[in-house]
C-alpha cells in the first residue's frame, strides 16, 4: 500500500505490539515509502495515457467459493492467446507496476517463495493472481481488512461486510477499479480474465461497470472445499494478522459463508442476460480441461483456437507431477455438511 492508505488502515485498527507484528509494521512502512515514490513517478509518466485508454468493458470474471479450482481455471484461461490475467506483481504493486517492475524483480526473485504455502501451486511475479489484493491496496476497502485485523475470535468473513462499499465511498471505489482495469488494458492490450472469489458478491455491480463482461462460476464438492478452506485461511491469517485475534475457522463457520456465497451467485447470475454466464465443475476441468473449456467457450460465445488447445495440453502434461493436498472429514462432519448444503449439492449433482 501507499503511505496514505497504510496510515488510514492503521488508524482504523489497533495492531498488537508484539515482536512479530512490530517487525511486520516496520516492513510495511518501508514498503509503503517505495510504493508511494514509484506511484508518483508512474502518475507523472503515464496517468494521462491511462485515462485516455478506453475502459475494457468485457472482462471475464471467474467467481465461486475459495478452494473450488478457480486458480487452475485462471491459469488455463491465461494460456488463451486472446486473454491476459493480472499477474502477481501487478496486484502486489497496483499503483506503480508500469514503472517499478525492473526494480522489484530482483527482490521478488531473491525473497519470494516458489510455491503458495497452502497448496504448493507455483508462485512467481508473472503468474496469474487474483485481483482482490490490488483492490484492497488501491481502495482500502476489502474483506481482507478483517483478515489482517480480525475483530473477534470468529471466522473473519462473518465479521466483514466490505464486499461493496457504502454509498459514500462507492464512487471513488468504482473510479479506482476503472483506473486499474484501464491500466491492465493499457499494459497488456488483451481481454482481461480475472479470478476473485470476493467478486461472487459483486456480480450486479461489476456488470454495471463492465456491460460486456462474462462470468464463470466454478464449483466443487463441499467435502473437498470445506477442509481445504479451513487450511488456507489458517495459514494466510498466520502470515498476515496484525493483532492477537487470529482464529482457525470451524466447519460450521465455513459452511455459513459457503452457503451464502452459492446462494448469492445463483440469485445474481439469474438476473444477467442469456449467454453472459456459465458454470463448470472442478472435477470435469481437472479430468479433461480441453473439453471443459471448449464447452465453456461455446456457452459464452468465445473463440477457442488451436493454439489455445495446444497450450492447454502442454500445461497439463507439465503439471502431471503436481500433487493436491488431501484432507479428511469425520462422518459427523460429512453429515452436517450434507444437511447444510443439501440444496446446492442437489443442484450441482453432488448428492
Amino acid at each position: 500500500m501507499k503511505l496514505d492508505r497504510l496510515f488510514q488502515l492503521l488508524h482504523r485498527n489497533k495492531p498488537a505490539l508484539t515482536p512479530k507484528t512490530i517487525f511486520r509494521i516496520l516492513f510495511l512502512f518501508q514498503s509503503a515509502c517505495w510504493s508511494s515514490l514509484f506511484a508518483i513517478i508512474e502518475k507523472k509518466k503515464y496517468s494521462k495515457k491511462i485515462w485516455e485508454t478506453p475502459l475494457p468493458d468485457n472482462p471475464i470474471f471467474i467467481i465461486g467459493h475459495w478452494r473450488t479450482g478457480s486458480t487452475l481455471l485462471h491459469q488455463l484461461m491465461n494460456l488463451d492467446p486472446n486473454l491476459k490475467a493480472p499477474t502477481l506483481f501487478q496486484v502486489a504493486v497496483p499503483d506503480s507496476f508500469l514503472v517499478s517492475y525492473p526494480y522489484y524483480k530482483p527482490i521478488f526473485r531473491l525473497f519470494m517463495d516458489k510455491h503458495r504455502p497452502m497448496d504448493r501451486v507455483k508462485l512467481g511475479p508473472n503468474e496469474p493472481q487474483e485481483d482482490e489484493y490490488a483492490i484492497f491496496r488501491i481502495t482500502g476497502i476489502s474483506p481482507l481488512e478483517a483478515l489482517i485485523f480480525p475483530k473477534s475470535k470468529t471466522y473473519f468473513l462473518l465479521d466483514s461486510h466490505n464486499h461493496i462499499p457504502n454509498k459514500d465511498h462507492l464512487p471513488e471505489w468504482q473510479n479506482q477499479i476503472r483506473y486499474f482495469y484501464k491500466k491492465l488494458s493499457f499494459h497488456g492490450g488483451k481481454r482481461i480474465v480475472s479470478k476473485n472469489p470476493f467478486n461472487s458478491f459483486r456480480i450486479p455491480l461489476l456488470y454495471t461497470l463492465f456491460p460486456q463482461a462474462r462470468f464463470i462460476h466454478i464449483h466443487r464438492h463441499p467435502y473437498d472445499v470445506i477442509p481445504s478452506t479451513i487450511h488456507m485461511w489458517e495459514i494466510i491469517q498466520q502470515q498476515n494478522c496484525l493483532n492477537t485475534k487470529a482464529h482457525r475457522p470451524s466447519v460450521d463457520e465455513i459452511l455459513a459463508i459457503f452457503d451464502q456465497t452459492l446462494t448469492t451467485i445463483n440469485r445474481d447470475l439469474q438476473t444477467l442476460p442469456s449467454g453472459t454466464s456459465a458454470e463448470v465443475r472442478f472435477d470435469a476441468l481437472e479430468q479433461n480441461p480441453v473439453n471443459a473449456l471448449k464447452s465453456l467457450y461455446n456457452e459464452l460465445k468465445l473463440p477457442f483456437t488451436d493454439e489455445f488447445e495446444k497450450n492447454i495440453v502442454a500445461f497439463s502434461n507439465n503439471n502431471q507431477v503436481y500433487k493436491k493436498n488431501t484432507f479428511s472429514l469425520s462422518s459427523s462432519e460429512k453429515k452436517v455438511i450434507a444437511q447444510r448444503m443439501q440444496v446446492h449439492m442437489k443442484r450441482f449433482g453432488y448428492c
